[in-house]
């Protein structure tokens, strides 16, 4: 295994557009994707990335664990973060850390529409008491986030991947687990300000779909289920493809990092 001696000349100043996170992951994986940073690398220190890039120790934290989600990184405590071999996936490689355009968002919520409203219906048919009870967990941390005004990224997530795992079907947990966090648009873009709605009404909206895909679960209504997840998405990507259009049209401005809306 070898490491880079003196890795801090790689990085090029970021760009300013898109989060500043994401401006950090771009910089890196183009290193490792162009071969300059290879497997068993180890990638510049903490200091040497904020002091390049000019961000904070958080974004950097942020930008290396959208790296390890993607599994193009490997954090060894004490020691740093490496490289790794890329995963062999044949033709087919869904990167997380590539998705970051609103086209590459709205073909992402394509897939997960075919996928999702699949996996509702089996984790309806399927799921346990106790998974049932970790679904409803997740909705719920997603409820008091949002009524005090937090970060509902996590729990919006945990609660599709707590569907994914009622389903006893490994590949449907894989992929989504796979896909991470990154994929709920408004850890990207904020579609509630694009589209000119009000944040509050918004995810009080997402809110009741995410309910009434619970409450099919939770009788084992597959069909319903299936339906109900269908609805969401479809929804989602409708807010965004509305966002899309104005954000092209110049009606509104920049998007932003810390979104509150799906």
């Amino acid at each position: 295994m070898t490491t880079t001696e003196s890795p801090s000349p790689l990085l090029r100043p970021r760009k300013k557009s898109q989060s500043l996170s994401q401006e950090v992951v771009n910089a890196i994986s183009e290193l490792i994707t162009n071969g300059r940073l290879k497997p068993g690398d180890k990638l510049p220190t903490e200091s040497e990335i904020m002091s390049t890039q000019g961000v904070s120790r958080t974004v950097v934290r942020e930008a290396i664990s959208r790296l390890q989600a993607a599994n193009l990184v490997e954090t060894r405590h004490g020691i740093g973060t490496f490289v790794l071999e890329p995963p062999k996936t044949g033709n087919i490689h869904i990167d997380p850390a590539t998705i970051t355009t609103m086209k590459d968002l709205l073909a992402l919520l394509e897939l997960r529409i075919s996928l999702e409203t699949e996996t509702a219906g089996l984790a309806a048919a399927r799921r346990s008491d106790a998974q049932l009870q970790e679904i409803r967990l997740a909705l719920d941390a997603l409820r008091d986030n949002l009524a005090q005004g937090k970060d509902t990224i996590d729990a919006d997530f945990r609660f599709h991947s707590q569907i994914a795992n009622a389903t006893a079907n490994r590949y449907f947990i894989e992929i989504i687990s796979h896909l991470g966090n990154g994929v709920i648009p408004r850890k990207r873009l904020d579609t509630a300000q694009l589209a000119r709605d009000q944040q509050a009404s918004y995810l009080d909206r997402v809110q009741r779909e995410h309910e009434d895909i619970y409450e099919a679960i939770a009788r084992r209504d597959t069909e319903a289920a299936r339906a109900a997840m269908r609805n969401h998405l479809t929804n989602s990507r409708e807010r965004l493809r509305r966002a899309h259009e104005a954000a092209e049209s110049g009606v509104v401005g920049s998007t932003t990092e810390n979104s509150v809306a799906q």
